[in-house]
């Protein structure tokens, strides 16, 4: 158990099937740290037991959602109950829209959160400051919305988490859409697909963008904020095993 713990260990890359080809000639590999495949984020859990078992299946990041509107959202007690059952070396992401450096900051000291999700307007200020206190920071972009791909460079510190807009809350809403408008960035930024992902198109997915990680929520479910963990295994399965791709893996939670 997780329960008490205050430091941000390494995760440990992880072993499968995927082959990842060598480095470039002359690119310096331990600046890259290659991990052994895409990671994986399962977000919106809403549970503690599930949410350790989403780890114990593979998950090397969980999101807890903070935004009200969301079916998915936890108070800040349930998600310190959450970070605590999880093992040591799992990023827990807390997941904002339009949200202050000090409420980003309290729930981080309180629930024990080793990163932020930016879903809104935030300002690459922000950002760099949450950067700076040591979180993986995710800023998400819109492939066919605000704040589009076009933005990033003006976060050159964020890995960069990759959707499309369409439905009625901030986030996929579930809904498929072109991956491969990703794949310029994901080339040269760590990168994060999401946007309406599971089981059965996740290794299209993969290989259209070739991103760092992968982050899925609905995908998964079978209601809001419950998870359906047959689900999870397979597509944690689907997203790590076998893949063949082209460039290293950047570590993205850490």
């Amino acid at each position: 158990m997780g329960e008490g713990k205050t430091g941000n260990a390494v995760m440990p890359p992880r072993t499968s099937g995927s082959e990842v080809l060598p480095a470039p000639e002359g690119e310096a590999s331990d600046r890259l740290a290659p991990v052994a495949s895409v990671q994986v984020k399962i977000c919106g859990l809403t549970d503690e037991a599930q949410a350790l078992e989403c780890v114990r299946l593979g998950a090397d990041a969980i999101g807890l959602v903070f935004f009200p509107r969301s079916p998915r959202s936890v108070s800040d007690e349930k998600a310190r109950s959450i970070c605590r059952e999880v093992p040591d070396g799992t990023c827990t992401v807390g997941v904002f829209v339009n949200e202050t450096f000090e409420a980003i900051m309290r729930r981080v000291e309180f629930c024990g959160l080793r990163g932020a999700q930016l879903h809104g307007d935030e300002s690459p200020e922000l950002a760099a400051r949450l950067s700076a206190r040591g979180l993986v920071v995710l800023k998400a972009f819109f492939a066919n919305g605000h704040p589009s791909l076009a933005m990033a460079d003006r976060y050159p510190g964020a890995v960069c988490l990759v959707e499309s807009t369409g439905g009625p809350l901030p986030g996929g809403n579930a809904l498929a859409w072109d991956w491969a408008a990703a794949r310029d960035l994901a080339a040269t930024r760590p990168t994060v697909l999401a946007g309406g992902l599971h089981a059965d198109n996740v290794r299209e997915a993969i290989e259209s963008a070739l991103p760092d990680a992968v982050d899925v929520s609905s995908g998964v479910e079978s209601s809001p904020g419950v998870k359906d963990l047959d689900k999870v295994k397979l597509f944690i399965s689907r997203a790590t095993q076998g893949m063949r791709l082209d460039r290293r893996v950047r570590p993205v939670f850490f």
